[in-house]
């Protein structure tokens, strides 16, 4: 007999509206058995069903549902999720690259995809997802008819799910490098080592936005990896320097400079922290400054440490800002709430010396959605900033 698991009293109301993980400590008992991996009905202390997932024993989230009804996880199901997704992108006038699946904002937790031209690269991140990857993938090809289909599942949350780290061709041949579209521009995406899935999506619309706040003036992009916000800045101001500790990072950049004839750019590989207190002694400034960091904080139990890091390099953005011009920062944890990033930045203003005023804050990309009930699921903070 399929799992059944009854919840705790009261701990139903953030699943009931709409959160999709059960964890383990909010489970009173467990009927039932199955393969771990299986399909498990879940249910409230007084017996009312709540809904479908995937259970996994070696996981701190028991349960990941993502059938509100009597249905079940055939391949039907994942065809009409997926196609789903996919046709709430095309609304969006999104084709060439984008996140075709979100996991939970997309009611399929765990599984990410991302389309790249005519490549899909591929994350599965829980162990139901996971055992279902050949079904997934069929259904992929069925829909999107990719040259190919390549899995990134080389994240340390796999751990956490009992499973290994795992980069593979799923379906067809994949380059090394794929070319994209994005804001007109033309840029060359390592799906196989890139960061992530190989390329920072849910920024590509912030990317764009950038542009006006660069024209006609030199910026400094920290954290640049392979140049998205130096390539969309460089279309308009007169003077880039993309700084990464990573010197493939700036090869990236170096070459999608090439792709689309930018020759305004300069490269420089270092820590971010350590440059701009060089730049500063040098006594460089700069118009724009675009700070946008790796997760500082990945779990909860870092957030005191990440601000401390957020607060020191914004200070440091701040003080290299030419009077009249903008500071472009960024947090990607989802830990670091907008109140909190709020708070930082303040802070940072106060012990710069600058007087900061808000221009424009914003999140991810429309095709990164989020639900109200998942806070996990709403991680960008993409902040203007005009330092007079």
């Amino acid at each position: 007999m399929a799992y059944q698991i009854y919840l705790k009293k009261n701990e139903e109301k953030r699943i009931v509206s709409g959160h999709s993980w059960v964890y383990a400590n909010e489970v009173a008992k467990i009927e039932g058995k199955d393969k771990n991996g299986s399909l498990a009905s879940v249910f409230s202390f007084d017996g009312k069903f709540i809904g479908k997932g995937y259970i996994n024993h070696a996981s701190k989230i028991l349960v990941r549902i993502f059938i509100r009804n009597d249905g079940t996880d055939d391949r039907q199901f994942y065809l009409e999720k997926i196609s789903a997704a996919w046709e709430y992108r095309k609304k969006l006038v999104y084709d060439n690259c984008c996140r075709v699946v979100f996991a939970e904002a997309d009611g399929l937790p765990a599984l990410i995809v991302d389309k790249y031209g005519d490549y899909l690269s591929v994350q599965c991140l829980s162990l139901g997802i996971d055992q279902r990857k050949k079904l997934i993938t069929e259904c992929l090809v069925q829909i999107f008819d990719p040259k190919g289909i390549y899995e990134r599942s080389d994240v340390a949350l796999r751990k956490k799910e009992g499973l290994t780290e795992v980069k593979q061709v799923l379906y067809g041949e994949v380059p090394d490098l794929v070319k994209i579209e994005e804001n007109g521009l033309k840029m060359l995406v390592d799906i196989k080592n890139g960061q992530k899935t190989g390329y920072f999506l849910d920024q590509k619309e912030n990317r764009f936005a950038a542009r006006r706040y660069a024209a006609g003036g030199e910026v400094l992009d920290c954290f640049c990896n392979s140049g998205g916000f130096t390539i969309n800045c460089a279309t308009t101001a007169t003077r880039v320097t993309a700084c990464d500790i990573s010197r493939p990072a700036l090869d990236s950049v170096t070459a999608n400079a090439a792709l689309n004839g930018l020759e305004n750019i300069d490269t420089v590989c270092g820590d971010a922290f350590a440059i701009l207190r060089d730049f500063r002694r040098e006594g460089r400034k700069f118009d724009l400054v675009i700070l946008d960091p790796p997760a500082f904080c990945k779990t909860a139990d870092e957030v005191k440490d990440a601000y401390r890091g957020y607060k020191d390099i914004n200070i440091q953005g701040m003080k290299l800002v030419k009077s009249g011009g903008f500071l472009i920062t960024c947090s990607c944890s989802h830990y670091m709430s907008s109140t909190l990033f709020e708070k930082m930045l303040a802070e940072a203003a106060k012990e710069s010396g600058r007087t900061v005023r808000g221009v424009e804050v914003k999140t991810q990309a429309p095709d990164h959605p989020s639900l109200l009930c998942a806070d996990e699921t709403h991680y960008l903070k993409f902040y203007v900033l005009h330092i007079i």
